[in-house]
């Protein structure tokens, strides 16, 4: 029977496992098998709810256990969208049900801003901007973590999807009442997806998905874009916000890295190529890379690390919180 891990990413569409063990002189993780859930953990009262994600990871662990030979987990890493502000309830209660059914004795609880870091970084000093239907930015000089934005679609995620839809429809109905720097194109689109604009409001405000109804404008904006001014103008915005933010975390000394990752990149050169630069601009000294990998991936790397005990990475009671003592 060998020990491995259990790397675990849960969000917004839902859970996902991997188990795997360290590998052999030094050749990184080697990942045995995977599970998904499409169901995204429950949050009530309490934040996050332990006992809905226990009753998703416990049957997925022990599948994987069984299918590679009964594997014995003695590190699980959980990366949790929320952990930060609403993880009081897994703090208290997933180490101790992880030693008591699965033998875990190690445990990381790790907000999915730090695995999507990890993920596109690994454990090196820079910035990483995760955009997608939100946006924050994560950064580290390896003695701390910082972050910017990720407040929400009411309050920020500036330059995330939400963010670009939401102007992009306002720039619609400027041109719908016939005020100054109003889109036509927008319009049009934005009566094609939606129906007559008067009837935004009841489509939106209702909603408990507004987020992801925002966003999905978000394509039509910059398929305007290279037409149409005012698109271009919002896209621009937001690689001003997205790159704001990324200077916002950086380390200001050395060469930090810096990387974009999410499904903000897809909407492709209308936006990626004004934020290449604004980076430019705002981080002259850092050095710009492609993501080597998603918040699953940053998973994996925390747990491979510290299950060899190569961890370099600084703890923070909201981000990034390991116990080796779930009983005490």
């Amino acid at each position: 029977m060998s020990t491995g891990f259990l790397a675990v990413d849960s969000g917004g569409s839902g859970v996902r496992v991997v188990l795997g063990t360290t590998g052999a002189d030094g050749d990184g993780p080697r990942v045995l098998g995977r599970r998904a859930s499409r169901e995204p953990v429950r949050t009530g009262a309490r934040g996050i709810d332990p006992g809905h994600l226990l009753g998703q990871l416990l049957p997925m662990a022990r599948s994987l256990s069984d299918e590679t030979g009964g594997t014995r987990l003695g590190t699980v890493v959980l990366g949790a969208a929320g952990l930060a502000t609403l993880g009081d309830a897994l703090r208290a209660e997933l180490p101790g049900a992880l030693a008591r059914e699965l033998g875990v004795r190690r445990v990381a609880l790790v907000a999915d801003a730090v695995t999507a870091y990890v993920g596109a970084l690994g454990p090196r000093a820079g910035a990483v901007v995760a955009a997608g239907t939100g946006l924050i930015a994560t950064g580290t000089d390896l003695d701390r973590w910082y972050r910017a934005d990720g407040w929400g679609h009411l309050l920020g995620d500036c330059g995330g999807g939400a963010w670009i839809g939401r102007a992009g429809l306002e720039a619609a109905l400027r041109a719908h009442d016939g005020r100054r720097d109003g889109s036509a194109p927008l319009l049009a689109r934005a009566e094609e997806r939606f129906g007559p604009v008067t009837g935004l409001p009841g489509q939106l405000y209702p909603r408990t998905d507004r987020p992801a109804v925002l966003a999905s404008f978000a394509p039509e904006v910059a398929a305007c874009a290279a037409d149409d001014p005012v698109a271009a103008d919002v896209l621009r915005a937001a690689a001003r916000h997205m790159a704001d933010s990324a200077a916002a975390v950086c380390p200001p000394g050395g060469e930090p890295s810096v990387a974009v990752t999410g499904g903000l990149l897809k909407l492709g050169a209308s936006l990626v190529v004004p934020l290449e630069e604004e980076l430019a601009k705002r981080l002259p000294h850092a050095r710009r890379t492609a993501a080597e990998g998603d918040p699953l991936h940053g998973s994996v790397l925390i747990a491979s690390d510290l299950a060899t005990g190569s961890f370099t990475l600084p703890g923070d009671d909201g981000m990034l919180w390991v116990t080796t003592d779930p009983d005490g």
